[in-house]
Order: C-alpha cells, then sequence, then structure tokens
C-alpha cells in the first residue's frame, strides 16, 4: 500500500480511549494464552493482533508477565463469583447445593473455554502471584463445602472430622471431569452434572460408619480358600448407615 493510503487508513480507524485499548489486549492476549500457553504467546504476537506496537502493551501491563496476571485474575474472580453463589442459594438443600455448585463451574467451562483453560492448565507457568490460582480456588470452594455437608455428618453421629476428606474427593472429582469434558463436550453439560450428583450424592447417603476394605478382608483369609468373597458376604462385613 502506498504511504498515502497507509496514512489514510490509519487516520480512517476509529481512535480507541486508554480503557478501550486495555481491554483490547486483555481479550487478545486470553485467547493467545489460552491457544498457545504463556511460553508460546509473545508479547510481539499479542501487539501484532491488536495492531499496534510492542510499547503498548508495556505502556498499559509492564510486560507480558503482568498481561497474563490481569488475564488470569478476571477469570479466577469470575469462576470464583459464579461458584460462591450457587453454593450460597438461599433456602437451598444439600443436594441442590451439590448441583449448583456442579453446574456452576461446568457452565463456566462452558461459556469462558479459554479463561478455564488458563487458569486450571496454565497458571503455573506465569508470575508467582498467579501460580497457584486454580488450586486456591479449589481450596476455597472445598473449604465451603466442608462448612455445608460437615453438620449433617455430626448430627448423624459421623466424625465431622470427615468433611474435609469428603468435600476435597468432591470437588476434585468435578474438577477433573470438567477438564476432560472441557475437550470433549460428551455427555452434554446437564448430563455429566446429574451424573456427577447422582455419584456423589449415593455415596453421601449411603455412607458406613465403620467402612472396611473388603481387599484386605479378602487378604487375611487362609491362602487355601481360593473361592471369592460374594456381594452377600461383602454386605455383612460392611453394615449399611444412612445419612439421610
Amino acid at each position: 500500500m502506498p504511504q498515502g493510503d497507509s496514512q489514510r487508513a490509519r487516520r480512517g480507524r476509529k481512535r480507541m480511549t486508554s480503557a478501550q485499548r486495555r481491554e483490547q489486549l486483555i481479550v487478545i492476549s486470553r485467547g493467545l494464552f489460552a491457544e498457545r500457553g504463556f511460553d508460546g504467546t509473545s508479547v510481539e504476537e499479542i501487539a501484532s493482533h491488536a495492531e499496534v506496537s510492542k510499547p503498548v502493551v508495556y505502556e498499559h501491563f509492564g510486560g507480558k508477565e503482568g498481561l497474563y496476571a490481569v488475564v488470569v485474575d478476571r477469570e479466577v474472580r469470575t469462576l470464583e463469583a459464579a461458584i460462591q453463589e450457587a453454593l450460597e442459594t438461599p433456602g437451598a438443600g444439600y443436594r441442590e447445593i451439590i448441583e449448583r455448585g456442579t453446574l456452576a463451574l461446568l457452565d463456566y467451562i462452558d461459556t469462558c473455554p479459554d479463561g478455564f483453560r488458563i487458569i486450571s492448565r496454565d497458571a503455573a507457568v506465569g508470575s508467582q502471584s498467579t501460580s497457584t490460582s486454580f488450586a486456591s480456588i479449589l481450596s476455597d470452594i472445598t473449604a465451603h463445602v466442608e462448612d455445608i455437608i460437615s453438620v449433617p455428618l455430626g448430627r448423624r453421629g459421623y466424625d465431622p472430622a470427615l468433611g474435609r476428606v469428603f468435600a476435597q474427593g468432591l470437588v476434585g472429582m468435578v474438577a477433573t471431569a470438567g477438564q476432560t469434558w472441557l475437550d470433549t463436550r460428551e455427555p452434554d453439560k446437564e448430563q455429566l452434572a446429574a451424573q456427577l450428583v447422582n455419584l456423589v450424592w449415593n455415596g453421601l447417603t449411603r455412607l458406613r460408619k465403620d467402612p472396611v476394605l473388603v481387599c484386605r478382608a479378602k487378604d487375611r483369609r487362609p491362602r487355601h480358600r481360593t473361592a471369592p468373597v460374594t456381594v452377600r458376604a461383602q454386605r455383612a462385613m460392611l453394615p449399611e448407615d444412612s445419612l439421610g
């Protein structure tokens, strides 16, 4: 393009305010970080996609690390707000809270896949301030879930301290399933949520107060006895109790 045409094209573009330019850089870098990771994305690429010079990126964020930290912080806040709202639904029972919390995470993954890729897979490669962002989110959710389930556990004669263990397992299961679902999208979102809640809820409502490992009971049997432990025998070793 002749120099005159180039100058006219630049003059024809709508000039952005500082806030608009900052937002543009955040949106562009978010997509690049999600696609290529922190190490695979350069300031040059970000500037090129935004059609600005590198100094503009440095002016707004101080560098790639600063921009990455802003992107991660925004995604963390978005996910935290969604989870908190779900877990604090007024008048909700225990199962409804579990359902809403599970759906909140899957909804975020569905609507913000780039953001979830960044905070769940790549946050550790960024600056120190963002290195534990996803772990921190899961820890906060776990603490909230622990508060919710420890009360009914104690009321039914279980050790309330088990609430932490159960909460960690519950949150970890949903988060791991969500990471897999991010790429496969199968089954559909609500079916996945229903199946996860099905597993969690039926596990919680059929807890045993004194569980034992069936495999250890089998290991202690005399070696000459090779018949498998029947389902009826397993049930006899594991008397049923219920949270419900």
